[in-house]
């Protein structure tokens, strides 16, 4: 999670001064999205038929072999053969992403107590650290910018990420997961119509944060912080990265406190409810966002300061609404079918990510930021009429 964080602020920022415009940077993480989609499908099946070690081992070795591929971009090349070649890098990056993660969350159901509230804080500790992690990677990306070229910074990721396998292979337990090599691929779709609402809800819910995530926000606050000096671009690099790292790690640390923040709620209706109800209080975040943007158009200062007030308030919420998604996915599964509901799951995640990018690029070249929050609001809407189809079990 940390080179994954990472080379996504790599990639944005160095095509971005390259004169990639925001349809073309959002076409870069298309096939990542992409490739988590049909990824999170399939691993739960191979998971379910291999066994969780492969999977996870595989997502790693994928990593180190995308950051070494990147390496070899050239910047005479045309734009075509740049975005050609990064697509295909950053799918094979999507997929070893994907690939770990699946395989991480799935070990929590069959490592972690069989008590509802032991489960919720093992998924809560789990997905907030990895995303803690994540925004670290952030911060790392625009460091590296700072202090390296972009080969460079490529190679010392390669070789961090190689440390991680050979601990992780040491020290992790051998077969993981119960494998059955007779299970059939068309097993991955849930009938579970809580699972499946869950999963349309998570396409929108992660649409939502990635409208303005990936390509909206850090153009708009390059816009505002640099002149396109070599020296500002560092600079803009540096707080770019900087801010995202710090948005994603209060996210990961809200999610590993979603248990003690949402107990008292818990205990007085029912984890879906209180679901539900976080879910209604996101929706207007980005809409006040939208119009505080729209009284001062050129007040340039205010807007920036406005912008990461309200995005950390959103930070906040959006935190407690993941933690709790991830917890009602392994409450609604049981340990036979754990690999393939969650990698359903991590589908819709997936999706949701594909679906906010691709409208990053096309809200912000038409509409700029205010757009983006726009669609976003639009996304939450959808979201929380899909939570209300959900039902205790």
């Amino acid at each position: 999670m940390l080179t994954d964080g990472a080379l996504r602020m790599l990639v944005l920022l160095h095509f971005h001064v390259l004169g990639f415009n925001p349809i073309q940077l959002a076409y870069l993480f298309l096939l990542y999205e992409f490739a988590g989609i049909v990824t999170n499908l399939s691993a739960g099946w191979l998971a379910s038929k291999f066994g969780l070690n492969i999977t996870l081992f595989s997502g790693l070795i994928l990593q180190i072999i995308s950051l070494l591929l990147l390496t070899q971009v050239n910047e005479n090349w045309t734009i075509l053969a740049s975005v050609v070649f990064v697509m295909f890098v950053q799918g094979l990056s999507g997929v070893s992403k994907d690939l770990t993660k699946m395989s991480s969350k799935s070990a929590v159901k069959l490592l972690a107590p069989e008590k509802n509230t032991k489960l919720f804080k093992w998924v809560s500790f789990l997905t907030g650290s990895k995303n803690t992690v994540k925004g670290l990677g952030f911060f790392i990306g625009g460091l590296l910018l700072y202090l390296f070229d972009f080969q460079t910074s490529l190679v010392i990721m390669s070789i961090i990420l190689f440390v991680v396998l050979i601990i992780s292979y040491i020290t992790i337990p051998k077969n993981l997961g119960t494998i059955d090599k007779k299970v059939k691929f068309s097993e991955v779709f849930s009938k579970n119509k809580n699972i499946n609402f869950l999963s349309l809800s998570r396409v929108f819910l992660f649409g939502a944060r990635d409208v303005w995530f990936v390509v909206g926000l850090p153009l708009f606050f390059y816009s505002i912080l640099s002149d396109g000096s070599v020296n500002n671009n560092k600079n803009a690099f540096f707080i770019i990265g900087s801010f995202l790292a710090f948005w994603i790690i209060i996210y990961g640390i809200i999610q590993t406190l979603t248990p003690k923040l949402t107990k008292n709620q818990i205990s007085k209706t029912s984890s879906v409810q209180v679901a539900k109800n976080w879910s209604l209080y996101l929706f207007p975040i980005p809409i006040i966002l939208f119009f505080l943007l729209k009284l001062h158009p050129s007040n340039e200062n205010f807007n920036l300061v406005i912008t990461i007030i309200i995005l950390l308030v959103f930070c906040i919420f959006f935190a407690i609404n993941s933690s709790l998604h991830s917890f009602l996915i392994l409450k609604f599964t049981d340990k036979k079918r754990v690999a393939l509901d969650v990698g359903f799951y991590y589908m819709s995640n997936a999706a949701g990510r594909l679906v906010g990018t691709l409208f990053s690029g096309l809200s912000y070249t038409f509409g700029g930021m205010e757009f983006c929050l726009f669609i976003s609001s639009v996304f939450l809407l959808i979201n929380r009429l899909s939570m209300s189809n959900i039902k205790e079990q």
